[in-house]
């Protein structure tokens, strides 16, 4: 196998042995979820209420032309289970915010990934991972970009030029609550304007009978996360480099605990 080739197998056996749990699997989650699968987390929890629609065709892992309507988490959890069918996928579709927080358990997690556009329900995830001995990394705004170059890490009070990482710290100090720990966010400086106008379509979600409801042109037309307040223009390589990335501090970091721990 090419992974224990390169990180040898008591890394390998490391990264199969924790658990993950990632909160949003659109156009960031999805791909930091595939890139874990492939790199040998075996134990994955993915969380996400939506349904795919048309806007998510141009840049989430599992949104083609023949699974929009569908509930995405179960589509992604398929297609992991395709790559490795020995893995525990569980997923789950739902929405973290205050009403449904004490559901999980994010201690029983090592790693938690957070994908979440909900600038409250993201600053509340935050707020309780932190709390506990998980590790968080933490996808800030991945929309509004096109350099893949200007794609970077840092610590969460050393993001700079990102809005949602600022308007994330802004509410932790107006709130006077503070995350309780450090943690690493995969952030982009680059903020362009979009230059065309919004054409998805509004509608409520709901689930989609067998026998009756919607034809295919119907979901082709739907969009199914219409929960956003504000929509702008993204594209897939940079949707899935910040992917790439969370799933690449996980990995990275699997390694380096594993190796430093031999080394002591």
């Amino acid at each position: 196998m090419r992974t224990a080739l390169l990180l040898g197998e008591d890394v390998v056996k490391a990264i199969q042995s924790k658990r993950v749990i990632i909160f949003g699997v659109g156009g960031v989650g999805s791909w930091c979820a595939e890139s874990l699968i492939r790199s040998g987390i075996k134990n994955m929890t993915i969380v996400d209420s939506d349904r795919v629609c048309a806007s998510n065709v141009n840049r989430q892992l599992m949104a083609t032309t023949q699974t929009i309507g569908e509930v995405k988490v179960d589509v992604l959890r398929k297609r992991l289970l395709d790559i490795n069918p020995d893995a525990e996928v569980t997923a789950i579709q739902d929405i973290y915010d205050e009403d449904t927080a004490s559901d999980y358990d994010l201690q029983s997690y090592d790693y938690v990934i957070d994908a979440i556009d909900s600038l409250k329900d993201k600053a509340l995830l935050i707020l309780e991972t932190t709390k506990t001995d998980a590790t968080l990394f933490s996808s800030m705004g991945a929309a509004l970009k096109l350099d893949p170059q200007k794609i970077k890490t840092a610590e969460f009070w050393k993001v700079k030029g990102c809005p949602l990482g600022a308007a994330l710290r802004r509410k932790f100090k107006h709130n006077k609550t503070f995350p309780s720990k450090k943690f690493t966010c995969v952030y982009s400086e680059e903020l362009i304007k979009n230059r065309g106008e919004n054409t998805d379509k509004e509608g409520t979600v709901n689930t989609p009978s067998q026998t009756e409801g919607p034809g295919r042109q119907d979901l082709l037309n739907h969009d199914w996360s219409t929960r956003k307040a504000q929509i702008n223009g993204t594209l897939s390589h940079t949707t899935a480099i910040f992917g790439f990335q969370l799933a690449g501090l996980v990995i990275q970091d699997i390694y380096h605990k594993t190796i430093d721990k031999k080394s002591e």
